[in-house]
């Protein structure tokens, strides 16, 4: 087997949605029969009697996934990453830039080693860094929400929307000084 290191996208193929939803049909009655009563074994089956390898938990998860995706008619994208990066891999992966990875890893809300002049991070803290930041967006969305009802009078929504925005801008404010 030849190992490909590079980004590679699947896409679904007509006809074949038929096929991947008893897939997906399978994994989860699977799923809802046992629960968590019994960790589920799952093999890699060969055309030979015996010839047969288990999938490890993490591989089992990556084949769900993409065949979850597939048969809603979406493609999907596999990239090999280096389990450690430069501080621009880490920005890329993040979604921002390398000089606010640089000023993460300086208030250490980003663990990273010093090698030479140089910061190298570990994946696992990058996409733990990226998952909780995710949930502090969404608690502060949360927080700021605004409950609408049709009966509302405008100036009154218009009036609470202000509040949440000036809320939401005091937080940014203060985060800024002390950062």
């Amino acid at each position: 087997m030849t190992q490909t290191w590079e980004q590679r996208t699947y896409l679904p193929r007509s006809g074949e949605g038929k096929h991947l939803a008893e897939v997906v049909s399978f994994l989860d009655a699977h799923e809802r029969r046992f629960d968590d009563r019994v960790e589920p074994r799952y093999l890699l089956v060969g055309a030979g009697a015996g010839d047969q390898v288990p999938l490890p938990a993490e591989v089992h998860a990556i084949l769900k996934q993409v065949v979850s995706a597939l048969s809603a008619g979406r493609a999907v994208t596999v990239a090999p990453h280096t389990t450690k990066l430069t501080t621009q891999q880490a920005a890329d992966l993040l979604g921002v830039t390398r000089p606010t990875v640089k000023r993460l890893i300086a208030v250490v809300e980003l663990p990273a080693e010093k090698i030479g002049t140089r910061h190298h991070l570990v994946l696992r803290d990058v996409l733990d860094y990226q998952q909780r930041r995710r949930v502090q967006q969404y608690d502060a969305l949360m927080s700021t929400s605004v409950v609408l009802d049709d009966e509302d009078d405008p100036a009154v929504v218009a009036e609470r929307l202000k509040t949440a925005r000036k809320a939401v801008a005091s937080r940014r404010r203060s985060r800024k000084t002390t950062a």
